[in-house]
């Protein structure tokens, strides 16, 4: 159960995969950066790696590395628009502190 997608989450990735005209799915991580220790990274998974999982919510596939599956344990991935601004937001309930900036996060 590492990482779920909302729908709102899954009909925006699809809308990009579609747009972008190929990908097997959101390619999600973690990687060290910031003053908490890590920040989210966001791709497009063209083809499954030996040492990668597949998490699939509402017919989208999320593709995480062996190495960034104990951080995101658990992530909710949502999408939201508000007013002029929309975004990816992710809740996880692994994160134990975030810097004032909410760049990075820590475990």
């Amino acid at each position: 159960m590492a990482v779920v997608l909302t729908e709102s989450a899954a009909k925006q990735i699809q809308k990009q995969l579609d747009k972008r005209g190929k990908g097997l799915g959101l390619k999600l991580g973690v990687k060290t950066s910031g003053c908490s220790g890590f920040a989210y990274t966001i791709d497009y998974a063209d083809e499954l790696k030996e040492d990668e999982s597949v998490f699939e919510t509402h017919g989208v596939k999320v593709v995480v590395a062996a190495s960034d599956v104990a951080p995101l344990e658990g992530l909710v991935l949502d999408y939201a628009k508000e007013g002029i601004n929309e975004a990816f937001k992710f809740n996880n309930p692994n994160v134990k502190g975030t810097c004032g900036c909410g760049e990075s996060f820590s475990v």
